[in-house]
């Protein structure tokens, strides 16, 4: 695996840090750096050390190896093979591969894997953008204001922002959800 160049790199600190909601401010308070220190990095006039690195990794809750894809094309701004894309893990048996090359534009893409049993929590998530989905394999159970929706493989559905909804895969197989939100 290589390292990274500054120019990729800083795009993809930005890219997470504004995902997550998280101010310049924040993210330099939880790592005991300045903000001018964040600021340069995410700006690519500075690259941080290994030890920063790992800092920002768990303030902003992904691993390490997030940030460690292969050094970025010209073409990595309209284009991502599947072995540069990022992975995040979470509880539960839910994978999400990044597929959008950056994740700071209006159109978002990910693939969502959710082994047998899994779900994405209890409660009900309202998200403030548009989002639709397209089932690759297996089967999704959707619930939209609390109705339960089955959903197999080779179907799409659409949810309105401020819907609220959440989503299990209560089948004994993989299931694959290409996630689009906009």
């Amino acid at each position: 695996m290589t390292t990274p160049d500054t120019a990729y790199l800083a795009k993809i600190i930005r890219d997470l840090r504004t995902r997550k909601n998280v101010t310049v401010r924040q993210l330099a308070s939880k790592i005991d750096r300045s903000i001018g220190f964040i600021s340069q990095i995410e700006r690519g006039l500075s690259q941080p050390s290994v030890e920063d690195l790992d800092a920002i990794s768990r303030a902003l809750n992904v691993p390490y190896k997030y940030f460690m894809d292969p050094v970025a094309s010209p073409q990595q701004q309209w284009i991502t093979h599947p072995d540069e894309r990022r992975t995040l893990t979470y509880a539960r048996g839910v994978t999400d591969q990044v597929i959008s090359p950056s994740m700071s534009n209006q159109l978002i893409m990910l693939e969502t894997t959710l082994d047998p049993g899994s779900d994405f929590g209890d409660r009900n998530i309202i998200d403030s953008s548009e989002q639709g989905g397209y089932v690759l394999e297996g089967e999704l159970t959707l619930w939209v204001n609390e109705e339960e929706i089955r959903i197999g493989s080779g179907d799409g559905f659409q949810i309105p922002a401020g819907i609220p909804c959440r989503c299990a895969n209560k089948s004994e197989v993989v299931t694959r959800v290409l996630w689009v939100y906009n």
